[in-house]
């Protein structure tokens, strides 16, 4: 029965790991924001907008203390490793591993968080946040941070070019293989949030940057809930010392 019994917990906790990398794919990220902020992306960028302020660096960092009372440095820190690695399946995503110094650093992209069709171009937007984990007895730090967009546009998907009969339309934005540069029509840029709407009101990118922003504010408060989940309640619910 023992043995069954921890068939069983294999089981469950290979599926409770399995479904916190499912929450970071960009599908269920638009499902958490359209439910927290609606679908109307430039009105939910102005208003989240409202309350963030950018930091010396231009960049947009949120950060929070989460309490974790009885609960030493030690623990927190290996629940927190086993979290990082349940949910990010890059195994370069953790870029810093440090126990004694309480800290764990993860730099993982998310792809393709916004596709807009705009009238000339076709634009997809990925991120790469920066997430700091600060460790000591009964409390840590979250620190997220982003600076910039990613973009990947295509010259051949917007709204015109889809209206002629035009052989250079690819649709290849979100379907090109990273690095590949062989396709004329689909071309690389980096956007600073500090230089886009909402921050800058008049945007020629402005709905495209509208609902990258919300994404973005989106995954930061996912991020945040499920790191406070963990500590709170472990990541699979028996994982505990009671074995």
């Amino acid at each position: 029965m023992k043995r069954f019994s921890l068939f069983l917990s294999l089981i469950f906790a290979f599926g409770a790991m399995n479904s916190y990398a499912q929450l970071m794919k960009a599908a269920d990220l638009e499902k958490y924001a359209k439910d927290r902020y609606g679908d109307k992306w430039i009105d939910a960028a102005a208003n989240i907008a409202s309350g963030l302020t950018l930091d010396k660096n231009e960049s947009l960092t949120y950060q929070e203390v989460i309490e974790a009372p009885g609960k030493s440095k030690q623990q927190l820190y290996v629940t927190l490793n086993y979290w990082a690695t349940a949910t990010f399946k890059d195994k370069q995503a953790i870029t810093l591993n440090d126990m004694d110094a309480g800290c764990i650093i993860i730099s993982s992209t998310i792809a393709n968080i916004v596709e807009h069709t705009g009238t000339l171009n076709k634009y997809s937007v990925s991120i790469t946040p920066i997430i700091r984990l600060d460790i000591k007895d009964g409390k840590i730090r979250v620190t997220y941070t982003v600076q910039s967009y990613d973009i990947l546009a295509d010259v051949s998907g917007g709204w015109i070019t889809m209206m002629a009969d035009d052989d250079r339309r690819t649709y290849g934005d979100s379907k090109r293989k990273k690095d590949d540069k062989t396709n004329e029509n689909l071309y690389d840029e980096q956007w600073e949030l500090a230089h886009h709407y909402p921050f800058v009101p008049k945007d020629a990118q402005k709905r495209t940057c509208a609902k990258a922003l919300v994404m973005t504010h989106a995954y930061s408060n996912a991020v945040i809930d499920k790191i406070e989940e963990a500590v709170k309640n472990g990541i699979v619910g028996n994982d505990d010392d009671d074995w």
